[in-house]
């Protein structure tokens, strides 16, 4: 179902941020309602945003993107102005919705991009339905074959302190309170930490992203959907839980700095994203320097590169 054309194409009237060439509309799906921003004619290439974000964390590359592809970017499950049930924040869940959502466009195959939970949820997806994704770009993702190392693990303990925003986001009750309530320090916090750029985000970005969360059933579904992907998915990857799967999908991992020198192994990627190479069919890892966590924000033009570069290989 796509919403008539004076209830969001209407200046003065639409919701949305304004963006040049980008149109809206919701899907009505088996039980979810889901809003799609989308841009572009041609081959069809799917955007998965990260948290606390929604569809507008890509608008800085969606529109070269757009020049090659049809971008669709939905805003998944409980996020921007995609229903939020209180139900439904699973992996496997949030999986069929991205399939349904395929479905419900026609698409059979489609180039896929995801960050963060976003990435997390391509993963899974590539792996449930390879036949479904031609190529897939992950911008800081874990992927989900976690070595199993005693090196890792004394990594990621000495490292986790500095993980502590997210972890307080996943608490029950206080997490929907931290990210909904008052100033919402925590997801301004969460988001200005991942920056090397400390004016990344404009006043009207954060506005953009927090007045989402205000609404309290929203920020329950974000707490929701956040532990789903970046909690219980990586809890299952490192328990090994999909070491008996096979990426086949050509994959190709961007990620931006490093906390430091010592996280780098001898082929300069951070030690703690290998262990995928006896899992995967093709794979590459790329560094983005001068960049933070959220690199199509604060890279862009390396980002755009580097995803055309990758999918004209096909």
């Amino acid at each position: 179902m796509e919403t008539p054309e004076g209830d969001i194409g209407t200046p003065g009237s639409s919701p949305f941020p304004p963006l040049d060439g980008v149109r809206h509309r919701f899907v009505q799906l088996p039980g979810l309602q889901v809003h799609v921003a989308e841009a572009g004619t041609g081959e069809p290439l799917v955007l998965l945003h990260g948290f606390p974000q929604h569809w507008w964390g890509w608008h800085k590359v969606l529109p070269a993107l757009a020049e090659h592809f049809r971008v669709i970017v939905p805003d998944l499950r409980g996020a921007g102005w995609t229903d939020a049930p209180p139900h439904g924040y699973t992996e496997e869940q949030l999986v069929a919705d991205t399939v349904e959502l395929l479905d419900a466009l026609d698409l059979d195959r489609v180039h896929l991009v995801g960050f963060d939970i976003g990435g997390i949820l391509g993963f899974r997806l590539c792996l449930a339905h390879p036949e479904r994704v031609r190529r897939f770009v992950f911008l800081a993702a874990p992927h989900p074959y976690t070595p199993r190392s005693l090196r890792v693990l004394v990594r990621v303990l000495l490292k986790a302190w500095r993980l502590w925003p997210r972890f307080a986001t996943t608490l029950p009750l206080v997490g929907p309170r931290l990210v909904g309530r008052g100033r919402q320090w925590l997801p301004r916090r969460m988001m200005m930490d991942g920056a090397t750029v400390p004016d990344l985000w404009s006043p009207e970005d954060f506005e953009l992203y927090l007045s989402r969360l205000r609404d309290p059933s929203r920020a329950r579904a974000a707490v929701a959907l956040y532990r789903a992907l970046a909690v219980r998915a990586n809890n299952r990857a490192a328990a090994g839980a999909y070491r008996g799967t096979r990426l086949v999908t050509p994959t190709l991992g961007l990620y931006g700095a490093v906390l430091d020198d010592s996280d780098r192994d001898t082929a300069g990627h951070p030690a703690l994203i290998r262990g995928y190479e006896p899992y995967a069919d093709d794979f590459t890892l790329m560094h983005v320097p001068g960049s933070g966590y959220y690199l199509a924000e604060e890279q862009p033009e390396a980002v755009i590169r580097h995803v055309l570069g990758f999918l004209a290989a096909t």
